[in-house]
């Protein structure tokens, strides 16, 4: 389990670092889009200046091709200004006129000679100066560019260099993740065989439970019987009413002091951070300690704020010692309990404490809502926090009173009755719940504070940081109180119970009758020592509960054999009775048979003798024969006008023979006979088939009856793991939040750095361009010089 608990710390620290990396690369992808995009604007920038040059060279062209055609005009006007000059000097005779004339179209000549020659100046001017820009900045755009690209190069190399740094952790961590679920299966199993062993263990503490209630039920009924010792006049004697030593209470509370005991050390440390990062605020906001001093009332409190640990410390260490005292060979009840007096006192300690810097905290809220910068929003924040921490000063002081009064009875014995035990206990989980109330209170209006003060703009790094712990501090107090309240809540059965009470009375148990508890329970433990030296070691507890199981199975087969062997016997009985029956029905058939045999025989005999003798004779014998006969007949008709009465195995039946139906009644009885057996045959098939069916569903529904019982335990434990699983996820969920946040808030102000780095970096790059433009000019006026 260690090495799980070391691998889910490495991967959550991996994911940590992974979730920065990533951080950085996103920041780092925008600023190579950002350089992309400006180098992109500077590409459509040069090719705008390309695009500009061409017209100026085209201009420049279509100026040289104009300037040629105005220097072929001029050739001409000269060329004509000769041939009028040689014309004039050949007609100077002929008049003024024409000479007028002359000199007047040559003035205009000249004029626009001249014109032109200034225009093509101006035009070369023009030119030369836009060419030199061109350069100028066609070079600037070049140099530029080339620093772009390596700018964009290097990035290029930084995001490949995070991508396999990225693809490497990435892979670690999937190759963790593999080997964490491995692990993970092979703890289900595990688990699983747990529960096969905790069922097992279930079925038989439940047979064993059944077997101690019987023997409880018996030697309750015998303790009944006995009136315990109660003396009404004397109430000091009443201490020889001792009751027995309740184990399962003791462990049940060394057990609920434990978890409070985890629960104490974290309310301590949350407390510790809290007052911590309070003070280390207070020395940054509004005024910073380390540029000017703060004010003296802060100063004061930042002085009672330090000495925090000596009031918060105690808790766990008395708490501690509370614990400690409490075994499983002692008495834990509210009037033996006498340490819990030490934490009590110390609690008091610490509502004082907080009592006395409520002032001072409310004092540097109302200081803050002075500062020169603080918004309204914000004053109404820190009127909310007012509110908040009285509130929560209140509450802590309710807790103060119920813990004394339950520290009381330690002190003096009739200090409270049971009944309003119960109800202290009530108000307090009451109170614990109040108190994480507060709290997330006022951790939700710290956090909507802490929101609105990054948006000032005198807020610092340093008092960014502190606040995010001090967010941080205060949710792990909500948190922690949170799960107090739970704990309280879910345990108020068993501290509202009373475990240990005289025999006969309703009243608490004195240290008198403690004290003779545990001297009866070491005599008793010494005496089942002796008697275990003196008698032969008994059968060991497991094997005892194999025996017990195989010899409960091997009654309940024997049961059901059991019923079987007493069916089978009533069916053989049955049998039998048949089957004598039947011998009785076989016999009178067989002497009916042997008389009618007789008869025919007779018959034959006086036949043969008639046959045999004279003529005389034969018809004396034949008259005989046929008077016998004729007798024979008259007796079958006599015999067939009376009814005859046939008893059988089925019932008794009247019939009354005709001539034509001689065998009938014999026929009828056979086939009733054959009817009814082959009905009782299947009559009883299926009763044995009924009976194997209901020993069947009977064990099927005892144990289906086990299984309910053991899925209803298996649905507490799930129901409780499904709360555990939720508190987890919430405090991940907090958790989640608290870091998400923290990582956009970097994330924000690496993006903010980012952006004045590269506004700084403009304004570098232009004072440079106007220097080098400015060193450019003052060397050619010095060339020009």
């Amino acid at each position: 389990m260690a090495n799980v608990t070391d691998l889910q710390t490495k991967y959550s620290k991996l994911a940590q670092e992974y979730s920065k990396l990533r951080a950085q690369n996103q920041v780092l992808k925008k600023g190579v889009v950002d350089e992309q995009a400006n180098s992109a604007s500077l590409k459509e920038q040069l090719k705008q200046r390309d695009q500009s040059l061409r017209k100026q060279e085209q201009e420049m062209d279509s100026l040289s091709f104009r300037n040629q055609q105005l220097a072929k005009r001029v050739e001409l006007l000269q060329e004509e200004l000769a041939a009028s000059e040689a014309k004039g000097k050949k007609g100077k005779s002929k008049g003024d006129s024409p000479s007028q004339h002359g000199l007047q179209t040559q003035s205009v000549f000249d004029e626009d000679l001249q014109k032109k020659i200034e225009e093509n100046e101006r035009l070369h001017i023009q030119f030369y100066e836009a060419d030199e820009r061109h350069k100028k900045t066609e070079a600037e755009l070049r140099e530029r560019l080339e620093k772009l690209e390596k700018d964009a190069e290097q990035h290029h190399g930084v995001v490949d260099g995070l991508t396999t740094k990225y693809a490497e952790t990435i892979e670690r961590l999937q190759s963790d993740k593999a080997r964490l679920e491995v692990k993970a299966q092979t703890l289900e199993r595990e688990a699983k065989e747990c529960r096969m062993r905790t069922e097992d263990c279930q079925q038989q503490l439940r047979r064993c439970q059944s077997e101690l209630n019987r023997q409880v039920k018996q030697s309750s009924s015998v303790i009944q019987e006995k009136v315990p010792f109660n003396d009404t006049k004397f109430s000091d004697y009443n201490s020889l009413n001792v009751p027995s030593h309740n184990r399962r209470h003791q462990l049940k509370a060394r057990d609920v002091a434990g978890q409070a005991m985890s629960f104490i050390q974290d309310l301590v440390a949350a407390l510790l951070n809290v007052h911590s990062y309070t003070e280390q605020r207070v020395h940054i906001y509004p005024l910073d300690s380390s540029i000017e001093t703060i004010s003296p009332l802060n100063q004061k409190f930042s002085q009672y704020l330090h000495e925090n640990a000596a009031y918060v410390r105690p808790l766990e260490d008395s708490f501690l010692q509370l614990y400690q005292s409490i075994t499983e060979d002692t008495v834990t009840v509210l009037e033996t309990v006498v340490k819990l007096k030490i934490f009590s006192d110390n609690f008091s300690s610490y509502t004082h404490f907080l009592q006395k810097i409520l002032p001072y905290q409310l004092k540097s809220l109302e200081e803050e809502c002075e500062a020169p910068l603080c918004t309204a929003a914000l004053s109404a924040k820190n009127q909310e926090l007012q509110s908040d921490i009285k509130r929560v000063t209140s509450v802590f002081e309710k807790l103060q009173n119920y813990i004394n009064l339950l520290a009381l009875p330690s002190v003096r014995q009739d200090a409270m009755p049971h009944s309003n035990t119960s109800a202290v206990f009530t108000q307090l989980a009451a109170c614990l719940h109040s108190l994480h109330d507060a709290i997330k209170e006022m951790s939700k209006h710290y956090n909507q504070k802490a929101d609105i003060e990054r948006e000032l703009p005198t807020v610092t790094q340093k008092l960014c940081t502190t606040t995010e712990c001090l967010l941080g501090s205060l949710g792990s107090l909500t948190s922690c109180t949170g799960k107090i309240a739970t704990f309280f809540s879910n345990n108020l059965d068993f501290f509202t119970s009373s475990g240990y009470s005289p025999r006969g009375s309703t009243a608490a148990l004195n240290p008198v009758q403690a004290e003779s508890m545990l001297a009866n329970k070491k005599k008793a433990t010494a005496y089942i020592q002796a008697v275990k030296k003196a008698k032969p070691q008994s059968v060991p507890y497991r094997e005892a509960l194999s025996n017990r199981r195989i010899l409960t199975s091997s009654t309940e087969s024997r049961e059901g054999l059991t019923q079987q062997v007493q069916q089978s016997q009533e069916k053989i009985a049955r049998l039998e009775q048949e089957k004598e029956h039947w011998l009785l029905e076989a016999q009178l058939g067989k002497v009916r048979l042997e008389k009618e045999n007789q008869r025919i025989a007779e018959l034959e005999a006086q036949l043969a003798a008639a046959l045999g003798g004279s003529p005389n004779s034969q018809t004396a014998a034949a008259g005989a024969l046929t008077r016998g006969h004729e007798e024979a007949a008259a007796e079958l008709k006599a015999a067939e006008k009376e009814p005859t009465l046939c008893t059988s195995l089925v019932g008794m039946l009247c019939t009354t023979p005709t001539d034509e139906h001689v065998g009938d009644e014999e026929s009828r009885e056979q086939l009733i006979k054959s009817h009814y057996m082959a009905r009782v045959g299947e009559l009883t098939t299926q009763l044995q088939i009924s009976d194997s069916k209901a020993v069947h569903f009977h064990s099927e529904c005892r144990a289906l009856a086990k299984r309910l019982a053991i899925a209803e335990k298996s649905r507490e434990t799930f129901s409780e793991e499904v709360k555990l699983a939720n508190q987890n996820i919430t405090r991940l969920q907090d958790e989640l939040a608290t870091t998400k946040r923290s990582y956009e808030d970097q994330l924000s102000m690496m993006s903010d750095h980012l952006c004045s780095m590269n506004e700084t970096l403009s304004k570098q790059r232009e004072e440079i361009d106007t220097l080098k433009m400015g060193s450019k000019g003052n060397a050619k006026k010095n060339k020009g010089r």
